[in-house]
């Protein structure tokens, strides 16, 4: 459960500094945003979250 949350706080954290910096509006966000919730929800979810877990322990392992 850590590297969920983990994984979810550093593209928020992202998010925030793009949209504070002027490089994308908050549209854009929500949009991407959205799009991300929409993309959980479908067969895909689990091939990706896989692929994050296997970046988390190849940065880990260094």
């Amino acid at each position: 459960m850590p590297f969920s949350v983990s994984a979810t706080v550093l593209p928020a954290i992202i998010v925030v500094v793009l949209v504070k910096g002027g490089y994308v509006r908050i549209g854009s966000a929500l949009v991407c945003t959205l799009f991300g919730f929409t993309l959980a929800a479908t067969g895909l979810a689990p091939v990706i979250n896989s692929g994050l877990a296997a970046l988390a322990g190849l940065v880990s392992s260094f």
